[in-house]
């Protein structure tokens, strides 16, 4: 019951601010992401193979989409063609940087393990949600929700 209490609490709290929220030592940071000019190289012939590398540099903005807070980078391999890659990344943001790995599905959200973090960021711990703002996915909802150390 304590835990579905602080999980509505945290939830409340995160929807009144809507770029950072923290609440009994858990932080909810909520940036969208602008992927472009994102590379595959291809380990075969056709457009889409199972162990494709796809890399990725991208600028990431607030909650409402108006002010630049940090960048991400990392790569993703080709699992499953035409359903899945397996990802690892960095989000940089003015306090630290904050890890996640874990899957990136074609065609629904998907949820990655935070696996550890910088600065105010030290010791994270948690898991990312990744939501397509488009079909074309011209830009994603990053929702990571992290405890960590550094506080």
């Amino acid at each position: 019951m304590w835990k579905i209490l602080l999980s509505t609490a945290a939830a409340l709290y995160a929807a009144q601010t809507p770029t950072f929220a923290a609440n009994a030592g858990i932080e909810q940071i909520h940036v969208i992401e602008h992927p472009k000019g994102e590379e595959t190289a291809h380990v075969g012939s056709g457009a889409d193979n199972r162990g494709d590398i796809l890399t990725f540099a991208n600028e990431v903005y607030d909650s409402a989409d108006r002010n630049k807070v940090g960048t991400d980078q990392g790569v993703c391999f080709r699992i499953s063609v035409g359903k899945s890659y397996e990802c690892f990344w960095t989000l940089f943001l003015a306090d630290g940087q904050i890890t996640v790995e874990g899957p990136f599905y074609d065609a629904s959200d998907s949820t990655l393990a935070v696996t550890g973090g910088t600065g105010k960021y030290a010791g994270a711990r948690g898991s990312m949600t990744i939501h397509a703002r488009d079909a074309k996915g011209s830009e994603y909802d990053f929702v990571y929700t992290v405890s960590h150390a550094g506080k």
